[in-house]
This record gives C-alpha cells, structure tokens and sequence, in this order.
C-alpha cells in the first residue's frame, strides 16, 4: 500500500471537528499531517523518520506558505479529499505530512495514529502516540 492520496481542494473539516488556527512554519498543503513547534510557534508538517518532527496535533484544513495563517483540525471528523477503507486506522507515514494505513508502519517508525475511517471518504481525528518505536 502506500499514503493517502490526497485532493487538497477536497479536505473539509466537519461540523464536530476542533479547530486552532495559525502561522505555517513551511509549505503545507491542506490534507497534510501537523505539529504545533513550540520553539517557533509556527505549524510544521509532522514526519515519522525525522528527528524532532514524530509528533502529530492535527491535519491542515487549508494550503499556506511560510508565515501565512493556517487553519488545523485537532479532533473530530474531516473529509479528507482521499479514498480511505471504511474501518481502518491510519497513522503518520515516513513521508513529511503523509497518512498511511497499519501495514505500512515499518522498523524504526513510530506508531502514531491519525484516527479511523469512519466511511470511504470521513476520517475521525483522534490522535494517539503509542510512544513505541518498530
């Protein structure tokens, strides 16, 4: 299998998703898998083989450059602009910002999940890091 592909244009949060807004610490497309740095506080794309970046707080809702507002949802439901297989988890893939299902964890990855899919097109945002490393 391989990440989500994802239509940017097509990622719509739901009306029980929680929202934060702000600044874009780099490139993100909306779809795109989150985290909030501290040291800068600015929005980055979440990366499960770099150091400093396997952490998860949300998925982009809108593109934006460097310095420009972002919109992230935290938790509930999103369309995520992907075709998903209802019922199954997807976590944070090795690919900066990307979503893949469980059988693409590999060694050294941390198991971070996304959260569920709740039908073909709706992923439930609820992030939860195992603290384990593969």
């Amino acid at each position: 299998m391989a990440d989500l592909t994802i239509t940017p244009a097509n990622v719509v949060a739901g009306t029980n998703a929680v929202r934060d807004i702000g600044t874009a610490g780099e490139t993100i497309t909306a779809g795109k898998v989150v985290y909030f740095d501290a040291a800068t506080n600015k929005w980055k794309l979440s990366d499960n083989n770099a150091t400093g970046t396997r952490t998860v707080h949300g998925i982009a809702l809108n593109g934006a450059s460097l310095n420009q507002p972002v919109s992230v949802a935290k938790h509930g439901d999103i369309t995520i602009g992907a075709t998903l297989v209802a019922g199954t988890a997807y976590y944070l893939s090795a690919t900066a910002g990307g979503i893949c299902p469980v059988a693409d964890l590999a060694t050294g990855m941390d198991s971070i999940l996304i959260g569920l899919a709740k039908s073909t097109t709706v992923l439930a945002i609820d992030v939860q890091d195992s603290g384990v490393t593969l």
